[in-house]
């Protein structure tokens, strides 16, 4: 059912026929009937009705043409203004939805424009100064107050956030890392576990570099390191009568020592390592290292030792030659 024929079913009443007939007397007794006989001279063109002719206000104009009502033809009945009023329950019922749909949309409407109004922003009175919700002074101002409110909004935000740092203390300044599902990571576990693996990482770099020198080598860095630990107990002047200094002197070898034939030479049969040594002659090489005692004699290699010395000794030739010359010229 639509809003007009609710409205006219509700509110619009159809005219009895005891006040139409009264109206219908009145119109009879009334007015001005105008025949052909006029004296204005109206309709005097014959039967042919005028369309454009002028129309006076309540008067009644009649032709030739028109034709009288019989006496016994009866008055047509009245028929009803609007819709009928319900008869059944089913109308009433769907009248009461559509009623209830009005008032639903009404009401609906009226909540919208409330939301609407709470979204503004919000006028707060303090002391007698209109400020927003956003803290912001209402109406017309200066540049000097709109800098002097964001300075003092500014400030106002700077002692919330010390106050909230005051209040969480020492977690405040540390940041929380989580991982893809958002569990939280410790820190200093990882750096713990970080700095174990890089320890872990540089020990197995030198056991590599350990076990790629010889054993030689191992025992003298050892040996160095035995010194150095000596040396931080040690005096820093040495003097003559220092044993340790004295006898680590005399067991030094000079090839320009001119006593040196007087002294009763060592007798090598091992080395450093504890391994017995080759006791005849060898070719010589850079290292001065004695072959093993397992040694047969034979040279089995390429030459470069031989030919590493020749090179050196002919430079050395060279150079005396070259000093020599100079010094003749």
């Amino acid at each position: 059912m639509s809003l007009t024929d609710y409205l006219a079913k509700k509110y619009l009443t159809a005219d009895s026929d005891k006040k139409s007939k009264k109206r219908k007397r009145k119109n009879k007794e009334g007015g001005l009937k105008i025949d052909d006989d006029d004296i204005s001279g109206w309709n005097k063109g014959g039967d042919d009705d005028d369309d454009d002719a002028p129309t006076i206000a309540g008067m009644t104009l009649s032709s030739k043409k028109a034709k009288k009502k019989p006496k016994d033809v009866a008055t047509p009945a009245w028929r009803t203004v609007g819709v009928a009023p319900p008869t059944t329950a089913q109308q009433i019922a769907a009248d009461a939805a559509a009623a209830d749909a009005i008032i639903a949309g009404t009401v609906a409407d009226r909540k919208q424009a409330a939301d609407e109004e709470d979204e503004a922003p919000e006028m707060v009175d303090t002391e007698g100064v209109l400020k927003l919700s956003s803290g912001a002074v209402a109406g017309l101002q200066t540049g000097a107050q709109v800098a002097a409110a964001m300075k003092e909004k500014e400030d106002e935000e700077r002692r919330q956030a010390e106050q909230v740092a005051k209040d969480m203390g020492a977690n405040a300044n540390e940041t929380i890392y989580r991982d893809a599902s958002g569990r939280i990571i410790n820190v200093a576990m990882k750096r713990a576990e970080a700095r174990k693996k890089a320890e872990e990482l540089e020990r197995v770099k030198l056991e590599k570099e350990k076990a790629a020198r010889g054993d030689v080598q191992n025992i003298e860095a050892a040996k160095r390191r035995e010194q150095l630990q000596d040396a931080k107990g040690m005096n820093i002047a040495r003097y003559a009568d220092d044993e340790e200094l004295n006898d680590e002197q005399k067991g030094q070898g000079r090839w320009n020592d001119p006593a040196a034939g007087f002294l009763r030479k060592k007798k090598v049969g091992r080395s450093i390592t504890g391994k017995p040594l080759y006791q005849g002659g060898f070719q010589p090489n850079r290292y001065g290292i004695r072959p093993g005692h397992r040694w047969d004699g034979v040279d089995r290699g390429n030459g470069f030792e031989t030919q590493w010395h020749k090179s050196r000794n002919r430079k050395a030739d060279n150079e005396k030659m070259e000093y020599a010359w100079q010094m003749d010229e």
